[in-house]
C-alpha cells in the first residue's frame, strides 16, 4: 500500500516538474524568438504537437531493460529493430515539424529555434547539477 503512495506521489512530482519545465521553455522561446502574440498562436500548437509526439518516442525508447544476460539473440535483435524504428520516427517527426513551422517562420528561425532547443537542455542541466549540488552541500 505505501509503495503505491510513494509511487503516485512520485508521479505527481515528476508531472509538476515536467509543467514547471514546459512553463519555462515557453518563456524562454517566447522571448528569444521574439514570438509575438499571433505567431505565438500559431507556433505553439505545431511545437506542443511535436514535443507530445517526441515524449511517447523516449518513453517508448526509455522502456525498464530486462536483465540483458537473461534475453536472447533474437529478443536482442528485436529491441535493436525498435530502437531503429525509433530513430526513424524521430527523423519524420522533425521533418514534420520543421515542414509545418516553414509555414510560418523562415528558414532561419527555424535553425534558431534548433539552436534555443539545445541552449535550454544544457542551462536545464546545468541547474538540476547546481541543485543537487547545493543538497549534497547542505546535507554534510
Amino acid at each position: 500500500m505505501f509503495s503505491g503512495l510513494w509511487q503516485m506521489q512520485s508521479q505527481e512530482k515528476h508531472d509538476s516538474h515536467r509543467e514547471k519545465i514546459k512553463e519555462l521553455k515557453t518563456a524562454f522561446f517566447t522571448q528569444e524568438l521574439n514570438l509575438d502574440k499571433n505567431k505565438a498562436q500559431k507556433f505553439w500548437p505545431i511545437y506542443n504537437e511535436y514535443e507530445s509526439n517526441l515524449h511517447e518516442l523516449r518513453k517508448r525508447e526509455h522502456r525498464d531493460l530486462p536483465n540483458l544476460e537473461c534475453i536472447t539473440e533474437n529478443e536482442a535483435e528485436d529491441m535493436l529493430e525498435e530502437y531503429v524504428a525509433i530513430e526513424k520516427q524521430d527523423y519524420v517527426l522533425k521533418e514534420k515539424l520543421f515542414k509545418d513551422l516553414r509555414e510560418i517562420m523562415s528558414a532561419q528561425e527555424i535553425i534558431n529555434l534548433h539552436k534555443l532547443e539545445d541552449e535550454f537542455h544544457k542551462k536545464l542541466i546545468k541547474e538540476y547539477r547546481a541543485r543537487k549540488e547545493r543538497e549534497k552541500q547542505e546535507e554534510e
